[in-house]
């Protein structure tokens, strides 16, 4: 992949991204459901940061940094987002894909450390974390330049999910349908985002697919967490919601 993208030359943003088919004003909010879509990532990473902080030492004490930035950065991807939907610019996605290569790269080292080696993930971690970080800062500052590059930006957001499939077959271990979940969430979130249009026309113009694309991708993370529940010991067991 790194040898396709160098050999590839640059990818600038498409202006037509920022093109979304719902883009109806409601109670002062333009593009009301793209922005308003986005509150499950809020609520997800709410709760999620509150279980780790007092389940996660029982769990595995090793990951529980990557697991605190995982649930802290899909609450700030529905705060980076919203704002990012209620004037869409190349400005504006930089607030929404910088919590986006935070996550990305926390559940990369999640799975590392879970799958192949504790002190793989845990060390790979920060590492990971910087790379995503500087991936978006490097697209944004070629975007101001005028030669917009989207090729470490693309890397840091699609190798894992090229190479975590592999991991989770090459080395299975127990509970790992949470993580085959939130898999599967994010791929159906990219078709309807692919599909944002067709998906408007088939529901009567009531919600657009890109607006349940935040949804969908929210509740792969949920699955994720609930399946962290299941495994929690009994002791530090309570609902998610109490």
């Amino acid at each position: 992949m790194v040898a396709a993208l160098v050999a590839h030359g640059p990818i600038p943003q498409d202006p037509a991204y920022h093109h979304f088919t719902d883009v109806r004003t409601l109670l002062g909010v333009p593009n009301f459901w793209n922005v308003a879509s986005n509150l499950p990532f809020v609520l997800v990473g709410i709760l999620g940061v509150r279980w780790v902080l007092r389940a996660m030492p029982d769990l595995s004490p090793a990951l529980q940094p990557a697991y605190l930035v995982l649930f802290l950065a899909v609450g700030l991807v529905g705060l980076g987002s919203a704002w990012y939907h209620l004037q869409p610019s190349n400005d504006a996605l930089l607030w929404d894909r910088l919590p986006m290569t935070l996550a990305f790269t926390a559940l990369f080292a999640i799975i590392l450390g879970e799958h192949v080696a504790l002190r793989l993930g845990s060390r790979l971690l920060w590492p990971m974390l910087v790379a995503g970080v500087a991936s978006v800062l490097y697209w944004h500052a070629t975007e101001r330049a005028g030669v917009g590059d989207l090729r470490p930006y693309a890397l840091v957001q699609f190798l894992p999910v090229l190479l975590i499939p592999m991991i989770l077959v090459l080395y299975p271990q127990p509970g790992s349908t949470r993580l085959w979940l939130a898999l599967a969430a994010y791929v159906i979130a990219k078709l309807l985002e692919q599909f944002d249009a067709q998906v408007f026309a088939a529901l009567a113009n009531t919600i657009s697919g890109h607006s349940l694309k935040h949804v969908v991708a929210a509740l792969g993370m949920f699955a994720l967490l609930a399946g962290l529940q299941r495994r929690a010991p009994h002791r530090s067991s309570s609902p998610l919601l109490s």
